[in-house]
């Protein structure tokens, strides 16, 4: 008969098993993580991870989930250490590179092209969601100041694409280490000059 396992036993568990199909994904790709080499990872039978999660689909999203509200969480610290809206926008954007390239591997997953309907989801799209708001509340504050002129949601995505791509391009190999930190300064700037109230 087996055990009784508690919350805390299920939650570590599925942590574990997310750290796995993370780890699994970086080196080998998504079509490499299956539910019998998560199990083998862990050391337990090839049945237990689905006690757990659906499929491999149901984890990667739930790793996507956790990543997603650590990036916004880490945002969203940066944005509240800021004295005004400048030092808000420095902090937030140094908070993103910083952690996509302390975490690429969970920065990867998060963008990975190949990934189920997120609408199946419900904590991914809001996690999600969330993520996307932090990239034009530190630009909503740049607008009211009257720094930056436009729309902020659509600004935000302008800033979150160029950085975006940077990211890519360095976490691929096409950058040096630390170019994209320097295409993103030259980007950012090049696109709030252009968004600057006319006087």
């Amino acid at each position: 008969m087996p055990r009784v396992l508690s919350e805390s036993d299920v939650a570590d568990f599925r942590d574990r098993l997310c750290e796995a199909a993370e780890k699994l994904f970086a080196e080998k790709g998504p079509d490499a993580v299956t539910m019998r080499q998560l199990a083998a990872e862990l050391g337990v039978s090839p049945m237990t991870p689905y006690r757990y999660f659906k499929d491999k689909d149901d984890i990667l999203a739930a790793v996507r989930t956790n990543g997603f509200n650590r990036f916004a969480q880490t945002l969203e610290e940066a944005y509240d250490r800021g004295r005004d809206a400048r030092a808000r926008s420095a902090a937030v954007g140094e908070a993103y590179l910083a952690f996509a390239f302390e975490r690429p591997n969970t920065y990867k997953l998060m963008f990975d092209l190949n990934q189920p309907n997120a609408t199946d989801y419900p904590d991914l799209v809001q996690a999600s969601q969330r993520a996307r708001e932090t990239m034009s509340l530190y630009v909503r504050g740049l607008v009211e100041a009257g720094v930056l002129e436009g729309d902020p949601e659509q600004i935000g995505r302008m800033f979150w694409a160029a950085t975006h791509g940077a990211v890519v391009l360095e976490l691929v190999g096409k950058l040096a280490p630390g170019q994209a930190r320097q295409l993103v300064a030259a980007t950012n700037s090049a696109i709030a000059r252009g968004l600057r109230p006319h006087s």
